[in-house]
């Protein structure tokens, strides 16, 4: 006997329905070709993560945009949101250095709209294609102090490399009194009760100042070149 409650199945033959579902591939497919065809050539290049919440004026976004100029200066290319806030310190930090400032813009019901500072501009309806891009292209990662968004993108990049969906890259975490209580947390209870390896809190590193952040980045590819191997390459082909 069925549940009297019980919510019936979707009809996905309703009329129409199967031909959205196909356009809606094609969409998301024409953001993975373009995004590819227009970043093919910007690496290195660094993904830069902060809130899009706090003014041209707050100590996080001068910060924001002295470590991108830093960056843009030594030869990178430099990859945020491409939306207000620390998203346009990054950008505006490397638009006015000397490689490309990206900016990766999401169609949002609020917060959301295009900062001036972007060399290139990418437009995306699709979450996880924007999301995609951010790794895919991404020699580092850079996070700043930010909301929900800001963590997922942290997390997401922890997992992958964990997994070994990608390369094992620098993921710095800037301004340590903001991040210290999430790593301790880490460390005593997601270490300490087995649900993670303590080798894995070495895939993080806590650093202050700009100039730390760029010699961090050169440092971990002293040996080895930014180019990924024709492995790692392989890998990025089923993330």
């Amino acid at each position: 006997m069925s549940h009297p409650n019980k919510i019936p199945p979707r009809l996905t033959s309703e009329p129409g329905w199967s031909a959205r579902e196909s356009w809606r591939m094609f969409g998301i497919m024409s953001e993975f070709v373009e995004a590819a065809e227009r970043l093919g050539n910007i690496r290195p290049a660094v993904s830069m993560f902060g809130s899009s919440r706090v003014p041209v004026d707050h100590p996080y976004f001068m910060l924001a945009e002295r470590i991108a100029r830093q960056l843009s200066d030594a030869g990178f290319s430099v990859i945020s949101g491409g939306g207000p806030g620390m998203m346009e310190a990054f950008n505006k930090g490397a638009y006015f250095g000397k490689s490309p400032a990206v900016g990766l813009n999401i169609e949002l019901p609020r917060e959301q709209f295009p900062n001036s500072y972007q060399d290139i501009s990418l437009s995306f309806r699709h979450f996880f294609a924007r999301k995609v891009t951010f790794v895919r292209f991404a020699t580092a990662y850079v996070v700043l102090p930010g909301g929900f968004g800001t963590l997922d993108e942290l997390l997401e990049a922890l997992t992958l490399v964990q997994a070994n969906k990608i390369r094992r890259m620098p993921i710095i975490l800037v301004h340590t009194p903001f991040w210290r209580g999430l790593v301790d947390w880490f460390r005593e209870r997601l270490v300490a009760e087995h649900m993670i390896a303590s080798g894995d809190m070495d895939l993080v590193q806590l650093i202050d100042e700009p100039k730390q952040v760029v010699d961090a980045i050169f440092d971990y590819y002293e040996k080895r070149g930014f180019e990924p191997s024709e492995a790692e390459s392989e890998i990025l082909l089923t993330l």
